[in-house]
């Protein structure tokens, strides 16, 4: 068992808030020995209570209900936030493999991402620090597992924390169970030489210190502990039994500039012999990571090896706790801005005197690029931010992606447009001979957010038979319109508006997903309003503020009462003509309303050309109908979703039909025009239970 530094007591205070003698010997031995690590590394005395009430709530020792009360807000949420973690050690739970490097990397970046707080991580390490030392009575298969990950993710992360007290005790314990030959081998010549390695280095750093004070160098000398891990890790990376490594015994000199680095080296080049080949100048040469330091190595005293590390104190701080610090070089990881940004400043917050402000601003302003989630199994993906339950899916595989019919977050079904978050556990369904929809390519619909996935589902579409997608696209192009209820549009018009020499070829790229719905409503827009000059006509005096006109009508140059039609709820974008009421100003139709038809039959001479004016967008009515399964909740999904659109409720009307145990929705709410509205039905149509949603096309 490797030495550790003595502990003091956990202070009675912290035990008594908690009531710890009141709960189990084996509940208040593990939170005791949790809280007793954290003491020790001289931290606040919150984060100690935080990690004594997380323990105990994590083995039902403590209700969360009313934390607040009894520990104040902020150790109660470092308390929830501790116990929100995902449990990561799932990773090693299936099978005997050890994590992948890239596996075990993702882990700990999924661990960073969801910590907004760096005291939550000191608690997560001090829970793994004391698991490893109370393993000495598990079965030898769950020490290796727990080991494993403890050496791939946590060791790591407090290297990288630049938490040295508990990073080297994470590794020399798992080092212990994984290992357990060679590291009694190393343990035993170790321990045979102790004591004479303590007297060796006491009488080195002697002196040393003598011969550079008597060359007037200022100068801190101090013995720097070569721990079991990295022993070992040395001896595999040069080949070298434990009796050739000249590091074993070692010596730090710290000075004030880089010119009394260099006079240091040549005291020490001056006082021992220096052994051939064993020199690193990483100041003039500094590693890719930007470590500097002069490495020698020498045959001190009674002509045994010793090596020595010369830096200044602004490169030591740098090396050991700067974001250029040497953990990349150590662990042979790709360089990760945003990473190196995020363990920043969590060492900035980690420090002493970190204020309530530069912890806030952590908690809000650190933005990641990428989100981590897991398998049911651990395995760890890591996507684009804003990636869907789809977009997982073909991240996993190719043939997941084209078969998931649904998926779990959490434990709970979500529709596969469900935007995952950092920690997310995510369980993909899927049916055995499923396709992919080619709704799933329709950027409104919301289902696939990442370019890779687009493009494999592309990539599918364009595999099918080409009259196939012909045949689909047409199918597609009729249902938008049939959706958006415009009637009698010619689709030839459509080509201007796109690359392509013939309307198969047009439906082709909309069948493959090379063209989307969206596009199409756009491009029908911009063609169903009438050409020619017009002149302004102003907006009913009863608007708030002034705004350009909504309608256009040509030939009047004064104000002009004009409504919209309230039988077919016009909205910009469409063909539209007005009738000239009695007393009620100009009501605008669409062209293909029928209650227009029969007023042309009736009253032919009071029909006006009209047209959408530059304010057309701001928010008009449109009706819509929807058809849906009857469930608890679907009105809150709705208007959930008009929330989130942003949109406006005008009106709602539902009717149950319980023969079918449907519900009859009709909605009017105030769109900008046919592009927003075109996402809105492909939106509505993605709620559990919903059937159908079209716009109304006619009054009745």
């Amino acid at each position: 068992m490797p030495s550790r530094s003595p502990e003091t007591p956990l202070a009675p205070s912290a035990e008594q808030a908690l009531g710890l003698d009141a709960v189990a010997a084996a509940i208040r031995e593990r939170a005791r020995g949790i809280g007793t690590i954290l003491q020790s590394l001289e931290l606040d005395p919150v984060i100690v209570r935080a990690g004594l009430a997380a323990t105990l709530a994590a083995d039902g020792a403590l209700a969360t209900d009313g934390l607040e009360t009894r520990l104040g807000d902020e150790c109660a949420q470092l308390v929830r936030a501790v116990l929100a973690l995902p449990a990561l050690d799932t990773a090693g739970a299936h099978g005997e493999e050890a994590l992948s490097s890239s596996q075990a990397e993702n882990l700990r970046k999924l661990l960073l991402a969801v910590i907004r707080d760096g005291r939550v991580l000191m608690i997560r390490l001090a829970e793994r620090l004391h698991a490893l030392r109370a393993a000495k009575t598990l079965p030898p298969a769950e020490q290796k597992h727990l080991a494993s990950a403890t050496r791939a993710i946590y060791a790591p992360l407090a290297n990288r924390l630049g938490i040295w007290q508990l990073k080297w005790e994470l590794e020399d314990l798992s080092f212990r169970y994984l290992e357990p030959q060679h590291y009694r081998e190393i343990v035993s010549w170790l321990k045979q030489r102790r004591s004479d390695r303590e007297r060796y280095l006491a009488g080195a750093q002697v002196e040393l210190s003598a011969a550079l004070a008597a060359a007037g160098i200022q100068a801190e000398v101090a013995g720097r502990p070569k721990h079991i891990y990295s022993i070992w890790k040395k001896m595999q990376r040069k080949g070298l039994p434990v009796e050739g490594m000249y590091d074993l015994n070692a010596l730090r000199v710290l000075v004030d500039d880089v010119p009394t680095c260099y006079a240091a080296l040549g005291v020490v080049h001056g006082l021992w012999r220096h052994i051939a080949k064993e020199f690193d100048d990483y100041i003039a040469a500094p590693k890719d990571n930007f470590y500097r330091s002069l490495h020698t190595a020498v045959l001190g005293p009674e002509a045994q090896p010793l090596e020595i590390q010369i830096r200044t104190r602004d490169m030591h701080r740098h090396a050991e706790f700067g974001v250029a610090s040497h953990w990349r070089y150590k662990e042979g990881v790709r360089y990760d801005p945003a990473l190196e940004t995020r363990i920043g400043w969590m060492r900035q917050l980690l420090a002493p005197g970190a204020d309530e402000d530069f912890i806030e601003r952590f908690r809000t302003e650190l933005v990641e690029e990428r989100v981590y989630v897991l398998t049911p199994k651990g395995e760890v993906f890591d996507l684009p931010r804003g990636a869907t339950t789809l977009d997982f899916a073909y991240y996993v595989h190719t043939d997941v992606g084209h078969r998931c019919r649904g998926a779990k977050v959490n434990g709970r079904m979500v529709p596969i447009s469900h935007v995952l978050a950092d920690g997310d556990q995510v369980e993909i369904q899927t049916h055995r001979t499923g396709e992919p929809s080619r709704d799933w390519l329709n950027a409104q619909g919301g289902y696939l957010n990442t370019p890779r996935a687009r493009d494999k589902l592309r990539a599918f579409f364009r595999q099918q038979d080409r009259g196939l997608n012909v045949s689909y696209g047409r199918d597609m192009l009729e249902r938008e319109l049939d959706r958006l209820a415009i009637r009698d549009f010619r689709h030839d018009r459509l080509l201007k508006h796109f690359p392509f020499e013939t309307l198969d070829d047009l439906f082709a790229a909309l069948g493959a997903g090379d063209l989307s719905p969206a596009q199409i409503a756009g491009a029908v827009q911009r063609e169903l309003p009438p050409k020619g000059p017009v002149l302004r006509v102003q907006r009913p005096v009863r608007a708030r503020k002034a705004r350009s006109p909504a309608v256009l009508l040509p030939g009047v140059d004064g104000e002009v009462l004009v409504s919209l039609a309230r039988c077919c709820h016009p909205v910009p974008g469409e063909a539209i003509r007005g009738y000239i009421t009695q007393g009620k100003g100009i009501t605008v139709h669409r062209m293909s309303c029928p209650s227009l038809a029969r007023l042309t039959v009736r009253a032919p001479q009071r029909l006006t050309d009209v047209r959408w004016g530059a304010d057309a967008e701001q928010g008009h009515p449109a009706e819509i109908t929807v058809e849906a399964r009857d469930r608890r909740n679907l009105l809150n999904d709705v208007m959930a979703l008009l929330a989130d659109e942003q949109l406006r409720l005008l009106a709602l009307d539902s009717r149950a039909e319980a023969d079918t145990a449907t519900l009859q929705l009709r909605l009017t709410v105030s769109v900008s025009g046919l592009p927003q509205l075109s996402r809105l039905l492909n939106r509505l149509t993605q709620i559990p239970g919903v059937q159908r949603a079209a716009r109304v096309a006619q009054g009745h």
